[in-house]
């Protein structure tokens, strides 16, 4: 999970991600990024841990890190929030076969509406429940496609 920070959208993802296998019984390595460092070692936003708490997620242990070139080798799909996200993705340096695994989040309810999750940083608290659930719905619909894939 890939936004600007690592600090809002992404590791709401995560977290959201994460629990909703967990109760699945579905093992996955989920990890969030940003693609700046502006927020590197940070925990997440106070917003994004409130409404997550709210939700029922706990995210307070994660902390920002910057998408590497490695992760495109760990990681079989990396989802960004939002086109500007995609395209700073695609500049970290990796195997052109790789730029496959880079996805559109929300295309997993919205298949080819490249619709970006809105950024609620700059916002106020009703920002961070839209984000929440439009990532509620992705995490449910990717969660199904791999039922569908078995």
């Amino acid at each position: 999970m890939v936004c600007l920070g690592n600090i809002c959208r992404s590791p709401m993802a995560e977290g959201i991600l994460r629990d909703k296998a967990i109760e699945r019984g579905i093992r996955l390595t989920i990890d969030s990024a940003g693609t700046n460092r502006f927020h590197t070692g940070e925990a997440p936003d106070h917003r994004a841990v409130a409404k997550m708490k709210e939700h029922g997620h706990d995210i307070t242990d994660l902390r920002a890190r910057t998408i590497e070139p490695e992760d495109f080798g760990k990681f079989d799909r990396i989802y960004v929030m939002d086109a500007s996200n995609m395209q700073n993705v695609l500049r970290v340096p990796h195997k052109p076969a790789h730029s496959s695994k880079v996805r559109m989040f929300l295309n997993e309810f919205q298949p080819n509406g490249n619709q970006a999750v809105p950024d609620p940083y700059y916002g106020g608290d009703d920002g961070f429940e839209d984000v929440y659930q439009l990532l509620d719905k992705a995490c449910d619909a990717f969660l199904n496609s791999l039922n569908d894939e078995s």
